[in-house]
């Protein structure tokens, strides 16, 4: 038996959060003394495919098929069970990303298999269970599960699991699938995505704005300290209701669920739907001016104060602590 984890790339490239559930399978794969199979889909470079090697990967099985180079679930879903069928992986490993929550449970049907998503951390297979931890009620709380089939599918939480290099020599293999007929019905025509930002879900660090900036226009400081940090730009859901920023940027319970090593909330109040989507956050910095605001409750560091006076203040720390570095 042997474990296998999809590598999900963007725009042909694999980001930290790929690297991430190679290092999380291999790991898997060394408490069950197997080799660790990664399975890549699209027109990914040779050079990117062997880095995988460097986290884990013994063999690559490279999907390359022009009816695949959008993103589509069912069809997805079809060449990843077909890959652990033919390697005999009775572990399969995703990112918890916004396509592999809907991968996840479509590949466990497919394979008959128990799926624990959103694991936090490594499997505990003492005394011959096999017991994930992982998020439960929209990452609000954790969640200890027995997975007692003989498959079984985890998705991994981005940034829950550190990045391990292990300098291993990947040997890529083409592997000709192509999902099956009706995996077609309904197909992406595009994904369009903003290349010159940081993307949300694999952000070390976001900075987030809510009503409390109260207008768009006004939305410059917070993109300048997002800068400053090297940081991904969020926003509260009312900001995006509203138009001031993009619904690309929404997190929380109906928007993007983030999990960053720093969250920084600007003037959001927080309301319960919001913290769903970032209660997962290493770091919680709060900055508002009403002192009863919800969100400081869950806040590890908390300013009570008008965001148009401390944001610039911070801002600029930020650019002298740079300029003495």
């Amino acid at each position: 038996m042997s474990v296998l984890i999809y590598t999900e790339n963007v725009g042909w490239e694999f980001k930290k959060s790929t690297f991430e559930a190679v290092s999380y399978a291999s790991a898997i794969a060394g408490q069950n003394n197997t080799n660790l199979v990664a399975i890549s889909i699209g027109d990914v470079s040779k050079a990117e495919l062997t880095a995988l090697g460097k986290y884990g990967a013994e063999k690559i099985l490279n999907v390359s098929n022009a009816k695949l180079k959008s993103f589509i679930n069912q069809a997805y879903a079809s060449v990843i069970a077909e890959a652990a069928k033919k390697e005999g992986a009775d572990i399969v490993v995703i990112a918890n990303s916004f396509s592999g929550r809907g991968l996840a449970p479509r590949i466990a049907v497919k394979l008959e298999a128990g799926l624990a998503d959103g694991a936090v951390s490594l499997p505990d297979q003492g005394s011959g269970k096999f017991i994930v931890k992982k998020t439960a009620f929209s990452g609000k709380a954790f969640a200890i599960v027995e997975l007692t089939s003989a498959n079984k599918v985890i998705s991994l939480t981005p940034n829950s699991y550190k990045v391990v290099e292990k300098i291993e020599t990947a040997v890529i293999e083409d592997f000709a699938a192509e999902g099956n007929a009706s995996d077609f019905k309904a197909v992406i025509k595009e994904i369009v995505r903003a290349t010159d930002k940081v993307s949300l879900p694999d952000a070390d660090i976001v900075v987030s704005g809510g009503r409390g900036l109260k207008g768009p226009e006004n939305w410059g400081m917070v993109e300048e300290l997002a800068g400053l940090l090297g940081a991904a730009l969020a926003c509260s859901k009312p900001v995006s209701d509203n138009g001031w920023r993009p619904h690309s940027e929404h997190v929380g319970q109906t928007g993007i669920a983030v999990s960053p090593n720093l969250y920084i909330a600007i003037g959001i109040s927080g309301a319960i739907q919001h913290l769903a989507g970032v209660s997962s956050s290493k770091v919680i910095v709060v900055i508002n001016k009403d002192p009863e605001a919800p969100f400081f409750k869950v806040a590890d560091y908390g300013i009570v104060g008008d965001a148009f006076e401390v944001v610039p203040k911070l801002i600029a720390a930020i650019k002298e602590y740079k300029a003495l570095a």
